[in-house]
């Protein structure tokens, strides 16, 4: 994972729940057998290449988890929304009709980077 993100999810405030994740961000490190990501974490230690905080885990059946402080949380990849392709509006969808108008979709919150250190086959 690049420096900067890594160090923005670092010092994001816990979030709990589900983290969305930008692929953009990761790099594979390669795989790891494990039966769950605490077995995951502990081999990794012994072996040398310790998990860090934002580094994220993928279970054979394509299941996330990403390293917090406070162990492991869910995690989804935040995929973009489709782009619309713009073409000729009919005259019905371009009249101005009532309802507030369309805003920036929400911001995702803070703390969603991660890095993808290696794959759990847990199952």
């Amino acid at each position: 994972m690049k420096d900067s993100p890594r160090q923005q999810f670092r010092w994001a405030p816990h979030v709990s729940g589900c983290a969305l994740l930008k692929p953009k961000d990761y790099e594979p490190r390669g795989q790891v057998e494990a039966l769950h990501e605490y077995d995951a974490w502990q081999t990794l230690r012994e072996a040398g290449e310790p998990l860090s905080v934002g580094d994220l885990l993928e279970a054979g059946d394509g299941r996330l988890r990403v390293c917090k402080y406070v162990g492991f949380e869910p995690a989804e990849w935040m995929l973009p929304e489709p782009k619309h392709p713009a073409g000729p509006a009919s005259s019905a969808d371009s009249a101005p009709g009532p309802g507030p108008a369309p805003g920036p979709g929400p911001a995702p919150g803070p703390g969603l980077e991660a890095e993808q250190a290696g794959q759990s086959t847990a199952s």
